[in-house]
């Protein structure tokens, strides 16, 4: 796995409620959503497991709504427990950024 693969896989999950909180959106146009903001290399197929995971942990829920072109799509929203998710994420994204940042652009402190 790459670096910027482990990296990645550790914030993906709250990039995805990030956006959900957003507009519940369906699983492909997560992946879409995720490629607008830069992050080509995700795929749907590593979308769909968090997905999974996040409704049991029931930080999103899915309901079936029908679709203009095609079969049905579970769109997904955030539970009140997803928005604390989401919120813990954000602190703690903000926790390690600055701190990391900081070490990269000047090397010492």
């Amino acid at each position: 796995m790459s670096q910027r693969s482990q990296i990645l896989k550790g914030i993906l999950e709250g990039c995805i409620l990030s956006i959900i909180k957003q507009d519940p959106a369906y699983g492909y146009e997560l992946s879409v959503k995720l490629q607008r903001f830069g992050l080509s290399d995700v795929s749907e197929g590593s979308i769909y497991p968090i997905l999974l995971r996040l409704q049991r942990e029931e930080l999103i829920e899915g309901r079936m709504i029908n679709s203009d072109s095609g079969p049905k799509r579970k769109y997904y929203q955030l539970t009140e427990k997803g928005y604390q998710a989401l919120e813990e994420f954000i602190h703690h994204w903000k926790t390690l950024k600055e701190p990391v940042d900081n070490i990269i652009g000047k090397g010492e402190k």
